[in-house]
């Protein structure tokens, strides 16, 4: 496989969860690819649909939740494929791969998945070494002397001081950084094509987290190993990624290289996102938070998703389902955005939409419900 060909194509995504009080459009059609060697960043606030996006790629998605639409293409071969029936409804295709063909074949061998607890994912009655000499066994056929000697080289690979001894420990008895270390272990373990990387730095303090990320550029560089990183922190995916990929509700609405996304950037969620947090190259006098909430994904906004909360949004924006388009110039990388000021719908004439962002909602305040009795009793 070359350099520039891609290992995983994921065309018009859709999983939804049926609920008693209706239908969660949780993931609604998104696409995006991964070429091999590369690290693309999957970023957004809690609730924007990255975890059950990465989910829905491996086929773990739990009732109520199911996969409804969409392509995934690994490697040439279907993960997830539908095909209409007579009656109009979406059946698994002929070329999709079966349940057993993706345990036996996909997970663990050729994607692997790190997770954002290691405790949870760490079975706490067994020792570390025996989780993942099982993991090689299972995944690669070794013999348990063999997979003891990888288990034992992996550790050492992700920097376990002294492995020969802590493949004899128990979870507890590492620290946090190091449980993300062993989880990144057994993840490479099978040397897999692909691995996606769900929150593992989350839960870590910052200087444990540097080192966890140096750690894995060293190993992509060194295995060529292609990363899905999924994160709501801007500064990791800044630090780490090749090309991000920000969700918002269940849609992905910009998608650029890093260095674009940051310097040039398109659609004001992303810009929202950069101006939240803090950057060591400017002097700022306070944040500016996002304002506003997520609406729920059993009835997202008309148009534009995110107009609700949106410092720029017209009237024009609820009325307009913005296409997903390339916005770069011709001598520039690909650019994709989706927003209506990039449609020939007369944005640029049309009247400013009172939203939670805007002046006429308090200059992007807004009030509790105890704020608001207090006034009364005044």
């Amino acid at each position: 496989m070359s350099e520039d060909e891609t290992l995983l194509e994921v065309e018009n995504l859709k999983t939804q969860f049926f609920t008693e009080e209706g239908t969660v459009r949780a993931v609604d059609g998104i696409s995006f690819d991964v070429k091999e060697g590369e690290i693309v960043g999957l970023v957004g606030e809690s609730g924007a649909g990255k975890s059950v996006a990465t989910s829905s790629i491996m086929r773990l998605v739990e009732e109520p939740g199911e996969v409804v639409g969409g392509t995934v293409t690994f490697k040439g071969e279907k993960l997830i494929d539908f095909d209409e029936g007579p009656d109009g409804e979406m059946r698994p295709s002929d070329e999709m791969l079966s349940n057993s063909q993706m345990r036996k074949r996909i997970r663990g061998r050729e994607i692997a998945i790190i997770f954002q607890d290691p405790m949870e994912a760490l079975n706490p009655v067994f020792k570390v070494g025996s989780q993942i000499r099982e993991f090689i066994e299972i995944n690669r056929g070794f013999d348990e002397e063999e997979a003891r000697e990888l288990a034992v080289d992996m550790l050492r690979e992700v920097g376990i001081p002294e492995p020969e001894d802590r493949y004899h420990s128990y979870p507890h008895q590492f620290s946090g950084g190091m449980r993300q270390r062993v989880l990144i272990a057994m993840a490479l373990a099978c040397e897999p094509s692909l691995i996606i990387a769900d929150e593992p730095t989350t839960a870590l303090d910052v200087t444990v987290e540097a080192q966890i990320l140096e750690l894995v550029d060293d190993l992509r560089e060194k295995y060529d190993t292609a990363f899905i990183w999924v994160t709501h922190d801007m500064a990791v995916i800044a630090e780490i990624c090749d090309r991000v990929n920000v969700m918002y509700l269940g849609e992905i609405i910009e998608e650029a290289e890093v260095d674009d996304l940051f310097h040039d950037t398109k659609h004001p969620y992303t810009r929202a996102l950069l101006e939240s947090i803090p950057r060591p190259d400017q002097t700022t006098e306070e944040l500016n938070p996002i304002v506003g909430v997520m609406p729920e994904a059993i009835n997202p906004p008309p148009g534009c998703r995110f107009h609700t909360r949106c410092p720029e949004a017209r009237e024009v924006c609820p009325e307009v389902e913005p296409e997903f388009q390339d916005v770069s110039e011709a001598d520039e990388s690909e650019h994709f955005v989706h927003c209506v000021k990039y449609e020939d719908v007369g944005y640029e004439y049309a009247e400013p939409l009172e939203t939670q962002a805007t002046e006429a909602f308090g200059g992007g305040l807004i009030e509790t419900d105890e704020e608001e009795r207090g006034e009364a009793d005044d």
